[in-house]
């Protein structure tokens, strides 16, 4: 499939930008995407038009409103998408399954499903938060970022596993499954999916699911 070299740099350029903390200069930018410097001057300015980006007093190119406005929009979508994924995470587990993202040292649910026709289910609901480094869901976003000396034995354990498992950190009595969603550098999303029942769970078999689960969200965020 043939590409537009021009969108194709202004998409790379945007990229770059939003790894630049600091700000990036156009001499910088132009040597990043390996182009002239009157090139990435247009790029620059294409960008600037429509808000993506912005320059500092000092010169440096920094992202712009446009793009924040852009980031509100995603969450919505991505909830939608992710949706049936996480109906049939709840069907095939027979637990009520989530998906929480971080926010600040806090762990947030922005969506929830439970299985149809269970006795019994927790009672999970969008907008429960708990600590980041407390309950499986919190857990497993903490195992996908970089090895830190100071990491719990937890976030190792599930680093290694590639998901994470808590029992009663919580809730009394409650057992939570997660694995974390791979989401492409720059999305400014760290989330994980996961289950939690209080009784019955096959945590082998739910083990499995999350993480497949996982997978199909992990697309969704990069197609």
């Amino acid at each position: 499939m043939s590409t537009l070299q021009t969108l194709d740099r202004g998409l790379r350029a945007l990229d770059i930008i939003s790894r630049s903390p600091a700000g990036i200069t156009v001499a910088d930018l132009a040597k990043e995407l390996e182009i002239a410097r009157a090139i990435c001057y247009r790029i620059v300015a294409t960008l600037e038009s429509h808000s993506l980006v912005v320059r500092a007093d000092d010169g440096r190119i920094r992202l712009g409103a446009g793009a924040a406005v852009l980031s509100s929009r995603f969450v919505p979508q991505f909830q939608h998408a992710a949706g049936s994924v996480l109906h049939e995470l709840a069907e095939r587990t027979q637990a009520t399954a989530f998906v929480s993202a971080a926010q600040g040292d806090e762990c947030i649910v922005i969506l929830v499903a439970e299985p149809e026709g269970a006795l019994l289910h927790v009672g999970y609901r969008v907008g429960n938060r708990h600590p980041l480094d407390r309950g499986a869901a919190g857990i497993a976003i903490l195992a996908l970022r970089p090895e830190d000396a100071r990491d719990p034995d937890a976030v190792k354990q599930a680093r290694e596993l590639g998901y994470s498992v808590t029992r009663g950190q919580l809730e009394h009595g409650a057992v939570g499954v997660a694995a974390g969603v791979r989401a492409p550098r720059g999305a400014g999303l760290e989330c994980s999916v996961g289950v939690v029942a209080i009784a019955g769970l096959d945590v082998d078999a739910a083990a499995l699911a999350v993480q497949d689960a996982a997978a199909r969200l992990s697309v969704l965020l990069t197609d």
